[in-house]
């Protein structure tokens, strides 16, 4: 199991000890679409979902879904963030939305799956508040578009590619 570092030797999940690394600038960038029919695209857009606000609540969930990472993934650390944001595009040609998560820490590891936490909490808070007009939303397209810091350096997604097979 040479080359995951959460496995020992033995081939048992351990959590990565970071203890001897630097403290370094982490940031991560992740994103990810929700497509929906006309009528929920339209109560989205114009702030008319029974709900309430679509995407002022899928952003507080978000961020509060990337506060909360290492409580749902079992192998992740605790981190002290010092930036999360949860920002959305409308793609009214496709009919979906596109959530973008952004964060960042100052530590020993880094925020990867802070940010896609977040960004797969505030699209399915956007599928339960908009449920009863659409089951057939689909998420997708979720993956990581940026980040930086620690020794692996920068790592950014071909931005040719973002987006490209959705629409």
């Amino acid at each position: 199991m040479s080359g995951l570092t959460h496995f020992d030797e033995q081939g048992n999940a351990r959590m990565v000890d970071v203890g001897e690394k630097a403290e370094t600038d982490r940031i991560a960038v992740a994103h990810g679409f929700i497509t929906v029919n006309q009528e929920v695209f339209e109560a989205i857009s114009q702030g008319t979902a029974k709900k309430g606000d679509v995407l002022g609540v899928s952003r507080v969930a978000g961020i509060m879904g990337a506060k909360r990472t290492s409580e749902l993934i079992p192998l992740c650390h605790g981190l002290m963030l010092t930036k999360c944001t949860v920002d959305f595009v409308l793609h009214e040609e496709s009919r979906s939305v596109e959530a973008v998560c952004t964060v960042r820490t100052q530590g020993k590891t880094g925020v990867e799956m802070e940010a896609l936490t977040g960004v797969n909490i505030a699209l399915l808070t956007i599928y339960d508040m908009c449920k009863a007009m659409d089951r057939g939303m689909t998420i997708s397209q979720i993956c990581l578009l940026k980040k930086d810091g620690g020794k692996s350096g920068l790592y950014e997604k071909d931005s040719g590619s973002r987006g490209k097979d959705h629409d």
